[in-house]
């Protein structure tokens, strides 16, 4: 793997290069070293980790002192990846507060800050970018609007939606936001605003001619059965992975009080559903049986 740090020109200029760019969101040491290690380009340090992590029901929820905590925990992973973070809800409602918090995520260690909005907060993205602060638009679904709106709606299907995208979109380039996340934008309006603009577009439920692409990274991994969604489908089914390594541990340390050690027994490698090797011990009851579930259909989570 590469080893030259990416940054926010750099993701700028895959548009130009052609390359489509592949952004997770990540709010812990161990995933952003995982997902750096498997050479994804872009973390978002999302608020989304408020319905992801820490169980709120909106992104509306999520703090500042939250999201700094995050922010610490990925940057602790030193990735190549460029890292980027979420400006919550309430914390850019003036330039002032926009700039000073957008620094504390710069001090957590973001190198870059997203916000959701365009015309609206134009003075707001001006000063963070003349203080040198690498800036992500959102368009489209804004999920810190999901209150006000009363959910999450899909935009562009009307003319005046249609019109306002292109508008913020030509604004936030104007202003010099380097790459602007659409979220729950018609795929053909999202394929003109892609073309019309010169910065990368990341969609997320927004169709396929996008510069790029971005997940909720629980959401690609099937973590969150409980909360299934419509537009994207999990790659893996990992929530039923953890219990299932779960269940044998509990189920071995009641039969035998616990695992002995790799000196004592011997353990042999079995295949799950999703082919991912689980070890089984020997001296566990041959009652114990692997269980295969298909992946349920899913879809996206707002990214935050």
């Amino acid at each position: 793997m590469e080893s030259t740090k990416i940054t926010a020109e750099t993701i700028r200029s895959m548009k130009s290069g052609g390359e489509k760019i592949v952004a997770l969101t990540a709010y812990d040491f161990p995933m952003a070293r995982l997902l750096d290690e498997a050479g994804i380009p872009l973390l978002l340090v999302g608020d989304s980790l408020g319905m992801v992590v820490l169980g709120y029901s909106d992104a509306t929820h999520v703090t500042m002192e939250e999201m700094e905590h995050h922010v610490r925990a990925v940057a602790r992973a030193k990735p190549r990846a460029l890292v980027a973070a979420d400006l919550p809800f309430g914390s850019y409602a003036t330039v002032e507060s926009a700039l000073i918090n957008a620094r504390r995520l710069i001090m957590a260690g973001a190198e870059a800050v997203k916000a959701e909005g365009g015309r609206a907060i134009l003075d707001q993205v001006r000063a963070i970018v003349a203080a040198g602060i690498p800036f992500i638009g959102h368009l489209g679904m804004l999920p810190q609007h999901v209150i006000e709106e009363g959910g999450y709606h899909i935009k562009g299907k009307k003319e005046l939606e249609h019109r306002a995208l292109l508008a913020d979109a030509d604004a936030l380039v104007g202003v010099g936001a380097f790459a602007i996340v659409l979220e729950l934008v018609t795929a053909p309006v999202a394929r003109q605003m892609t073309g019309r603009v010169q910065v990368p577009t990341i969609g997320i439920g927004s169709g396929p001619d996008c510069d790029g692409q971005i997940l909720v990274t629980p959401d690609l991994l099937g973590m969150l059965p409980w909360r299934p969604l419509q537009h994207v489908k999990a790659m893996l089914n990992a929530a039923e992975q953890m219990r299932f390594a779960v269940e044998l541990w509990k189920q071995g340390v009641e039969a035998r009080g616990g695992p002995r050690t790799q000196d004592e027994e011997e353990v042999k490698p079995i295949r799950v559903h999703v082919r991912v090797p689980v070890r089984i011990p020997e001296w566990l009851p041959v009652s114990i049986r692997v269980r295969r579930k298909v992946i349920p259909k899913t879809g996206c989570r707002p990214v935050g």
